[in-house]
């Protein structure tokens, strides 16, 4: 039997496979896009970028609404596609009083059965890095039982991938 959950240490902007491949990673429900994984991603690709800025300026047409657990799925190669999921709300800031971390759970768990809809339509495999678990300031175990859940548990496979340790 395959295993549906897999770690990779990698570049998530190059996942592994010729296969249709999903590469999801989470973006705040601010129109900022400007630090963390987005910097790597927008190097490989422009389109994300411009597409998520449009969706949040409301120009993008035939989009959801841009709010937090929608996804807007950007074609980069043939069955290669980028899932701009909003997952966090605002952003992190050291200034903030309460320290409240930006992630929302319940957004990242509506925006995977979202990612899970289209993988299982495109019969494509899922790529992320830990999403939510960066800037966001989430769990990753927390974040890994919604994937668990929402992807591997109802039969899409995924690869995790952390960057390799700098020397």
């Amino acid at each position: 039997m395959t295993r549906m959950l897999t770690y990779r240490t990698g570049d998530a902007t190059q996942p592994e496979g010729t296969d249709p491949r999903v590469l999801v990673h989470v973006c705040n429900d601010q129109g900022h896009w400007g630090a963390g994984f987005v910097l790597a991603l927008s190097r490989r690709f422009k389109a994300p970028e411009a597409t998520y800025r449009a969706w949040a300026k409301g120009q993008a047409t035939g989009e959801e609404p841009f709010e937090l657990g929608r996804v807007q799925f950007v074609e980069v190669e043939p069955t290669f596609w980028v899932a701009n999921l909003i997952g966090p709300h605002d952003i992190a800031r050291q200034a903030r009083p309460t320290r409240v971390p930006p992630v929302r759970y319940d957004a990242i768990r509506e925006g995977l059965n979202r990612v899970r809809a289209f993988a299982q339509e495109h019969q494509a495999s899922v790529h992320m890095p830990r999403i939510g678990a960066g800037l966001a300031g989430g769990n990753w175990t927390v974040i890994e039982g919604i994937v668990q859940e929402e992807l591997t548990g109802q039969g899409v496979r995924v690869t995790v991938y952390d960057l390799p340790p700098r020397p």
